[in-house]
């Protein structure tokens, strides 16, 4: 059988890291496995839809490089995709269910319900209800339902068919968590929109997915689901739950809290990939099942930052090496991941032109009036800049000196020049002049590199005196490239030209 999996979000906000992972998840584990993923979009709260939020999922997943293989505007053989336009066949389910007699209504209305849960809470019961409509007569229901009386359809947890306790990829054999869930659980709102809880078991039944991945928060939940594959005499998928991301602060992570919104990332430079690649080492842990530690196939984890490629990571995914600890996202690691992207993308001519063509709007948006923005000389600013580069938005604030003049009356610059004798910057500058007025016509990395070797020497100063004489002439700046690709990219005529304005 072909692996089917879905990601299936609320859209009740702006896609978060959360659910970029668990949807890169479901699409590592189909491609590996040759299978496919639906988009699903769970859409029965409607008192918690935001408008819009449904494009924002799509751009999010589509900026990631994460492509469904069904879903909205990718119309299969499940469709619909979303749950408000399967109510139908949820009704139908729900009435499976009340005919064989494992859910019945409920007419309690929101006061009542709350006095009741109040009076057992009062008495130490952990029920959340009494089950008072559980005991009326069908006649009576009848007369309720004809008469127009609001009602929902619960779940009779009294009368339960026998399964197998629940297993999960992750964290393995689990225990009986019945005692966790509120009292016959709500199946069907009053306003007949199902609940989560029927609403997914429906739709992963129907759509035939074989594989349910998703959040943490929903192992407790498992018990019910599995109740009601058994209930409908359904063949349950199978499950793997995610350990919960959590802030650097150890709170949760929340689309309503935090710095998390996946757009956010795209908006501030960060590479799609890297986003990805520091998602998937999240949880990313050690081999947990004590037993197969001894065998020979045991599967190991890859290192906290080891880099990866998409295809990479569908080639090393396992759901064996899932820990089962919650994972602190850090930032620290997302920057070191970035620029390593970047240096891969780098160290190719395709590569490099497509983040020249990324960067000049940012640089162009910057710096409207410089006349340095040109694909080429971008090309050779990020070559210059490899490896400092934590992001392409950085490159417009780490290296202005290569799009306008440097700024020497900034505090930066004047302190720099308070820590150098005037006497020694005059003679450096004078020198080099010189020099580099002879090397127009080679005007190349080594050959620069080897004359400031050599003026250096020759100025009988400390390497580091030298240098930061040049850095302050050329850019105004402490730290950046090497000066020798500085000169490089800022080429003969401007690099000559900042030097003789500033001779002593």
């Amino acid at each position: 059988m072909t692996t089917l999996l879905r990601f299936a979000p609320s859209p009740t906000g702006a896609l978060h890291l959360g659910g970029l992972r668990t949807a890169l998840y479901n699409h590592l584990y189909a491609k590996k496995t040759g299978g496919k993923w639906i988009l699903r979009i769970e859409d029965t709260d409607r008192s918690r839809a935001v408008p819009g939020a449904v494009e924002g999922i799509r751009a999010a997943l589509d900026w990631a490089g994460l492509e469904y293989d069904f879903g909205p505007e990718k119309q299969g053989p499940h469709a619909p995709y979303f749950q408000s336009e399967r109510l139908d066949l949820y009704h139908s389910y729900a009435n499976r269910l009340l005919d064989s007699g494992h859910a019945y209504r409920c007419f309690c209305s929101a006061d009542k319900l709350a006095t009741t849960r109040e009076k057992l809470a009062r008495t130490g019961s952990n029920s959340t209800y009494d089950k008072s409509c559980l005991h009326l007569t069908d006649e009576e229901v009848a007369r309720k339902v004809r008469a127009g009386e609001k009602f929902i359809v619960r779940l009779n947890d009294g009368r339960l068919p026998v399964r197998p306790p629940g297993y999960d990829l992750v964290f393995k054999n689990l225990k009986d968590a019945h005692a966790s869930l509120p009292t016959d659980p709500v199946l069907l709102k009053s306003d007949s929109f199902p609940t989560y809880h029927l609403a997914s078991v429906v739709d992963d039944y129907e759509m035939g997915i074989t594989h349910v991945v998703r959040g943490e928060e929903w192992l407790p939940s498992l018990p019910l689901h599995l109740d009601l594959y058994a209930a409908l005499s359904l063949p349950p998928p199978q499950f793997a739950h995610l350990p919960i991301l959590l802030n650097p602060d150890g709170t949760k992570m929340s689309k309503r809290k935090g710095d998390v919104q996946v757009l956010d990332y795209a908006k501030r430079g960060w590479e799609p990939n890297a986003v990805l690649n520091w998602l998937a080492l999240a949880g990313w842990g050690v081999q947990h099942d004590a037993s197969a530690l001894t065998t020979a196939t045991t599967k190991q984890a890859p290192d906290s930052t080891t880099i990866m490629t998409l295809q990479e990571m569908i080639q090393n995914f396992d759901f064996s090496v899932i820990t089962h600890r919650r994972s602190v996202l850090d930032p620290a690691k997302l920057e070191y991941i970035n620029k390593h992207h970047l240096m891969h993308l780098m160290s190719s001519d395709s590569g490099l032109r497509t983040l020249a063509q990324r960067t000049q709007p940012i640089v162009k948006e910057a710096y409207p009036d410089s006349p340095y923005t040109s694909l080429t000389y971008l090309e050779q600013v990020i070559s210059a800049l490899q490896g400092r580069t934590a992001r392409l938005s950085d490159i417009p604030a780490l290296a202005p000196f290569f799009f306008v003049e440097p700024i020497y009356s900034s505090d930066e610059a004047e302190k720099m020049r308070q820590t150098l004798p005037t006497e020694n910057y005059g003679m450096v500058l004078r020198s080099l002049i010189t020099r580099l007025q002879g090397a127009i016509s080679n005007w190349d990395i080594a050959t620069l590199s080897e004359l400031l070797h050599d003026e250096n020497t020759k100025s009988s100063l400390k390497q580091k005196e030298y240098m930061t004489i040049l850095r302050h002439a050329l850019t105004a700046m402490k730290t950046g490239p090497s000066v020798a690709d500085i000169l490089s990219v800022l080429g003969p005529e401007r690099s000559i030209a900042r030097l003789r304005a500033l001779v002593v």
